[in-house]
């Protein structure tokens, strides 16, 4: 990736991309994506379903899993914080961009090279975000349509359900709709997000308090609360449970960071994007959620129950004739009431269920509307976190494939939105795929669900080491902030990874399902990763380009001088031509059209590795660039061949 200069505040580069998001705009998208409005509703089924290894359920650690989980979430957060301070000029790319900088600085170099750990370092970084990232929006997409399914339950008179097919349906116009606003552009998503955490936050507020004053006044009469009291709730119960329990809580704390892709549109983004990250989480993740969730557990009795299917009891089998082998006989399944956590476990939407408890009796009458209503906010909520990690994603993206290390039409922007739209429509198709697989039970929401917290800790586990090997040798380095800190992350990562592959090998079959579904997407885009780069990355080293600069006659000296001191220039050809561009060669006199005019121009030839195109562009950019009309244009052409006519020598061994 092309070291890239600080630039002014009006423009951020050639593409036209002004900064218009403060402080305020900034943290607001950061905290619609981690969404404390949405999780509670959507992920507290897979919290209260969640067992160990042995089978037991480790509901009861969900508060301290939560914990554990914002602690690693701080610690990555101040790793990001200080790359943003240091590399404000990151663009889209981020955290890829973050990592080979890192590795650049520290070995003091201005370019990296194919083989080199500094795009090492980039392309690991970016297989692990586009992991996270990429897989995120398939989850909310699945999340969607459950919510939706459970509200047509609800609705109607018979309790009749959606089937798979028409739960995939929504998830389809779901992820359309929501790829349509992100289209639009980052305005338009910035309002929609501080929107959608005003009523979030309200709503939160609203369950939260009035969950509390139902186990204040317990006007059912509830005998066996889940938990004893508030110490019960946040304390440890067991370091398995806790690591759980923490492995799915990833998922309602991710997304502080994405304030890190918007840096080509913020204004200052060295002192607000380091300021967006930490004000998001701490409003989300410390305030809101270790709030609801103390809430939500606080109100949990015997009150609320459920109804799950179970295996019935094996009847005694006549004996088998001698000789014959007994019979296989299918289990039947027959339907168990549960009550507590279990019902929590059993429900769709356990939050929906304490609502109706909640408007029931502390709110007579209003208990069938007070779930709706929150229903409703939840939803809203989801566009937001849906969104914002869309809009995220197709930003990492599109500057990783502005630096050529993806496909080249992801790195397109669309003309008058300024916005990756190749790569929304894309994400948009994936996070269909991906949804129909969450919709078709909690295994498959659980897998895609882990995938993505897979991806989220090898990229926070990564930016943590960044951290260290860009600030070390600085004077600026700070034991505490660049050292240990950063060392924490990375432990906490590391087990959360560990955690993840413990539930494979010695869970239960559920268990097992899940991680199984987790790794073979890891494994696929692995794969699929490993082959393009190897591909890519042979071209990239013995390929060529043929570059054509169109510059004014004056800068020839300056430019040249500018190739050859970065070892860029093997050869050139120029030569003396005149022409003219959009300006015709003189400017327009009210409404009447200049004349065209040949100017006379150098135009300059040079054929270089494909590896170093985006290098050598950079450099004429800083040397050509006056801002001023008649700077010239740059153009890149395929070379097909080259031969060196004394020695025959071929390819790039010519040039």
């Amino acid at each position: 990736m092309a070291e890239k200069k600080p630039v002014p505040a009006e423009i951020h580069h050639a593409t036209g991309i002004v900064p218009t998001l403060g402080l305020l705009g900034s943290s607001m998208n950061a905290m619609a994506l981690i969404a404390p409005g949405a999780f509670l509703w959507i992920t507290y089924q897979l919290q209260a379903a969640a067992t160990t290894p042995s089978g037991a359920s480790c509901a009861n650690d969900m508060w301290s899993g939560i914990l554990v989980a914002l602690v690693l979430a701080f610690l990555t957060a101040f790793s990001y914080a200080e790359l943003a301070k240091l590399y404000p000029e990151a663009g889209f790319a981020s955290c890829a961009y973050f990592a080979e900088k890192a590795f650049l600085d520290s070995a003091k170099s201005k370019r990296a090279g194919p083989q080199s750990m500094a795009r090492i370092a980039k392309l690991t970084t970016g297989w692990a975000a586009h992991l996270f990232y990429w897989v995120y929006p398939g989850v909310m997409v699945a999340m969607f349509a459950i919510l939706v399914g459970y509200l047509y339950t609800a609705f109607s008179p018979t309790g009749a359900t959606l089937n798979n097919a028409t739960l995939t349906l929504i998830s389809i116009i779901f992820a359309f709709g929501v790829g349509f606003i992100a289209f639009k552009g980052v305005q338009g998503s910035t309002i929609t997000n501080i929107w959608v955490n005003i009523i979030q936050w309200i709503a939160l507020v609203v369950f939260s308090v009035l969950a509390i004053i139902y186990r204040w006044h317990n006007p059912e009469g509830a005998t066996a609360f889940t938990f004893s009291g508030a110490v019960d709730i946040v304390k440890f119960h067991s370091i398995q449970g806790v690591l759980v329990q923490s492995t799915i809580a990833i998922l309602i704390l991710v997304g502080f960071e994405s304030a890190t892709a918007g840096a080509a549109e913020t204004i200052a983004p060295e002192k607000t994007i380091p300021k967006a990250i930490i004000i998001a989480l701490v409003v989300q993740g410390l305030c809101a959620y270790l709030f609801e969730y103390f809430a939500a557990n606080y109100m949990v009795s015997e009150k609320l129950t459920g109804v799950t299917s179970v295996a019935a009891p094996v009847a005694a089998a006549a004996p088998a004739a001698a000789g014959a082998a007994p019979a296989a006989a299918a289990p039947v399944m027959i339907t168990q009431t549960v009550h507590g956590m279990d019902a929590m476990a059993a429900s769709s939407a356990p939050i929906g269920d304490m609502c109706r408890a909640i408007g029931d009796h502390v709110l007579p009458g209003v208990g069938f509307g007070l779930m709706v209503v929150i229903a409703i906010t939840v939803i809203i909520a989801v566009v937001g976190t849906t969104l914002s990690c869309m809009n995220t994603a197709v930003r990492v993206t599109n500057g990783m494939a502005d630096d050529r290390e993806l496909p080249e039409f992801l790195a397109f922007l669309h003309t008058e939105n300024k916005t990756p739209h190749t790569a929304i429509g894309v994400l948009v198709v994936l996070s269909c795929v991906i949804a129909g697989i969450g919709v078709q039970s909690v295994d498959g929401l659980t897998g895609i669900t882990l995938a993505s917290n897979f991806g989220t800790f090898v990229l926070y586990g990564q930016v943590c080491i960044w951290t260290w090997i860009a600030y070390k040798g600085r004077p600026d380095f700070s034991l505490l902030k660049h050292f240990l800190v950063p060392l924490g992350g990375l432990i906490l990562n590391i087990v959360m990874c560990g955690g993840i592959f413990y539930l494979n090998f010695t869970g239960t079959a559920d268990n097992k399902i899940e991680a199984a579904i987790c790794f073979y997407i890891a494994g696929a885009w692995a794969l699929i990763s490993f082959l393009y780069v190897m591909l890519t990355t042979v071209h990239k080293n013995y390929g060529m380009k043929m570059i054509t600069a169109m510059i004014r006659p004056d800068a020839l000296d300056d430019l040249v001088s500018a190739l050859n001191s970065e070892g860029l220039v093997q050869g050139m050809t120029v030569s003396e031509v005149k022409g003219f561009g959009r300006q015709r060669g003189g400017k327009d006199h009210g409404d009447v059209p200049a004349k065209i005019k040949f100017l006379p121009k150098a135009r300059v030839e040079l054929a270089v590795n494909d590896w170093d195109v985006p290098h050598v562009i950079q450099v004429m950019e800083t040397v050509l660039n006056t801002g001023s009309v008649g700077d010239g244009k740059i153009f890149v052409f395929d070379t097909e061949e080259t031969v060196r006519v004394r020695t025959g020598e071929s390819g790039i061994a010519a040039v």
